[in-house]
């Protein structure tokens, strides 16, 4: 069940092979979309909402499969890349993007097929450094909890293997009200994992990208995400890099001044 906030409104858009792709729109000011990682929802931003509102009207995208987005059987990430141009542009630009993880992955691609783009936000951008021999040891098991139905446990492995994190980190995400809308969205994580096997930094259209562009990276989060910042970073002309001491793939949950200190330094 999809709730709504009593300050919030659902704005669907219209993806073109006509699935329905829905945001939570709160705020007031101009125009930001928030687009979450694998395995979330809309929820993913509660911690720092309230003070990305007082400032701009959020658009909290639910991703394909997740949340209040509908879905279909061909699934691709370039597919989900295009949704997110489609809802920018529904929007009416321009728009400033934040997105994590693999949601940063996407706003990238995004960015490169929009000129309704005013700035850009990437989070450790999931996929653009991916070893393919870690996707043949994670990907097996992530697939057999999936089919047993262990959304729980699918969703714990994922978290401490994929981006590292830490159990207690891992638990502290259990205890948030989001917890609920990752585990709905679990049928989700291993097609997305899965596109690492395909997925090609494509440097000569990211560095097509001209609107400013703030990278962030927490300082304790794995080689893996810190290499593929430093690779975004070289590749997007005057791009930015803040790193978030101590922090690790979700700083909005475990240092969300932190993280809004920086991206709001950037969006101001």
């Amino acid at each position: 069940m999809i709730t709504v906030e009593p300050d919030q409104t659902v704005r669907h858009f219209i993806a073109s092979d006509g699935v329905q792709l829905g945001c939570f729109v709160g705020g007031q000011g101009a125009p930001l979309l928030l687009v979450h990682g694998t395995a979330a929802d809309h929820q993913r931003w509660k911690p720092v909402l309230p003070e990305l509102q007082k400032r701009f009207t959020t658009y909290a995208y639910d991703r394909r499969g997740q949340g209040a987005t509908g879905d279909a059987p061909d699934w691709s990430f370039d597919r989900e890349a295009e949704d997110i141009v489609t809802v920018i542009e529904g929007i009416g630009g321009p728009v400033d993007v934040l997105g994590h993880s693999m949601g940063a992955a996407l706003s990238m691609v995004a960015a490169t097929r929009t000129s309704a783009i005013r700035r850009l936000v990437l989070y450790e951008p999931a996929l653009v450094v991916m070893p393919a021999d870690f996707l043949d040891g994670i990907l097996p098991r992530l697939r057999a909890l999936l089919e047993d139905g262990d959304r729980d446990v699918l969703v714990q492995t994922f978290m401490r293997e994929v981006p590292g994190l830490p159990q207690e980190q891992v638990q502290l995400l259990r205890s948030l009200p989001a917890w609920q809308g990752r585990l709905a969205a679990a049928h989700t994580l291993v097609r997305e994992l899965e596109s690492g096997r395909t997925f090609r930094f494509e440097a000569e259209h990211v560095s097509q990208i001209h609107v400013p562009t703030l990278l962030l990276l927490g300082g304790a989060s794995p080689q893996f995400l810190k290499a593929g910042v430093e690779q975004v970073h070289q590749v997007i002309s005057g791009s930015r890099v803040v790193v978030m001491p101590g922090q690790q793939h979700v700083a909005m949950d475990t240092g969300p001044q932190l993280f809004l200190d920086a991206v709001l330094s950037f969006l101001d």
